[in-house]
């Protein structure tokens, strides 16, 4: 499995982002898809997770701002970024996870959000 990650960039605080993430290869081995994000200094953490069903898990600091969202059809997964902040600032990285656990991950794509 191969994931591309884009749509990441500078935005103001209060402004929006939106990233996309396109998995290729054996796409049918999939279950959850993800994003995490890894600021300078800080471990990589979730931010946001969707099961092949839909059901959606965010992080407490995300809820409410951030919508994860799947299009199983076109194996993508959207994370839209409303009223962002400066510390959402991080490089956000795509995650897949397969049948056997097996973990999948995007390049990275860094959003930077300035005060």
């Amino acid at each position: 499995v191969q994931l591309q990650a884009s749509g990441g960039g500078l935005v103001q605080a209060g402004g929006s982002l939106r990233l996309s993430c396109a998995a290729s290869g054996t796409t049918f081995t999939i279950d959850d898809m993800g994003w995490y994000r890894q600021a300078p200094g800080n471990k990589r953490e979730l931010v946001a997770s969707i099961s092949s069903g839909g059901r959606t898990n965010y992080a407490d600091s995300v809820k409410g701002r951030f919508t994860i969202s799947r299009d199983n059809a076109k194996n993508t997964i959207n994370l839209q970024m409303n009223s962002l902040k400066p510390e959402d600032t991080a490089v956000y990285y795509c995650n897949a996870v397969g049948s056997f656990n097996e973990n999948y991950w995007g390049q990275g794509t860094l959003v930077t959000v300035s005060s």
